[in-house]
């Protein structure tokens, strides 16, 4: 796996699904982050219908790991946080592109990143009003190893709420 935290997300919009891939930034209790542009489609989708669904494709392993959730925009600080301990020329990247629109050529692409790196020559490069993370909070995960003869082994485990207390079941789903 040459990018191990490489996903595959999965929005709706009006009935039509859409994927891409993105990177899984950052972890904890809570779900899953990944960073983008707000005005970008996958962000559009996300605050029209916050359910997603996260794929991990480790092909090589054959294995993958299935993640259904809710996204919901992390706070500022979260964001800048990240946004602080990229690289600087993706800091910058951040302010060329503006995510899923239409560009007319490469060139001029270039000639916006040439002109944004002159703007923050010498200065620290701010954390842009319309770029930050998104986290899944997820609801179900499931675990799917590949075996032979296509008797795979998966797993679902699904959150349940019993009492006010959160609990996670586990099945086994036939292949």
């Amino acid at each position: 796996c040459s990018e191990p935290n490489a996903m595959v997300l999965g929005t709706v919009q009006e009935n039509q699904p859409s994927s891409r891939t993105v990177l899984l930034k950052r972890f904890d209790k809570k779900g899953f982050v990944f960073f983008t542009n707000f005005g970008s489609r996958k962000a559009r989708e996300i605050l029209q219908n916050s359910n997603v669904s996260l794929l991990f494709p480790w092909y090589a392993l054959e294995r993958q790991v299935i993640i259904l959730g809710s996204a919901e925009k992390i706070n500022k600080e979260e964001s800048l946080s990240y946004f602080q301990s990229r690289p600087r020329n993706s800091q910058i990247s951040a302010w060329v592109s503006e995510q899923s629109k239409i560009v007319q050529s490469r060139i001029e692409l270039e000639n916006k990143l040439n002109q944004t790196k002159k703007r923050f020559e010498g200065k620290e490069v701010p954390l842009p009003n319309y770029w930050g993370g998104f986290r899944i909070i997820p609801i179900e995960f499931e675990f799917w190893q590949g075996r032979e003869n296509r008797l795979h082994d998966r797993f679902i485990y699904q959150l349940e709420n019993e009492k006010s207390v959160n609990i996670w079941s586990i099945s086994r789903l036939c292949p």
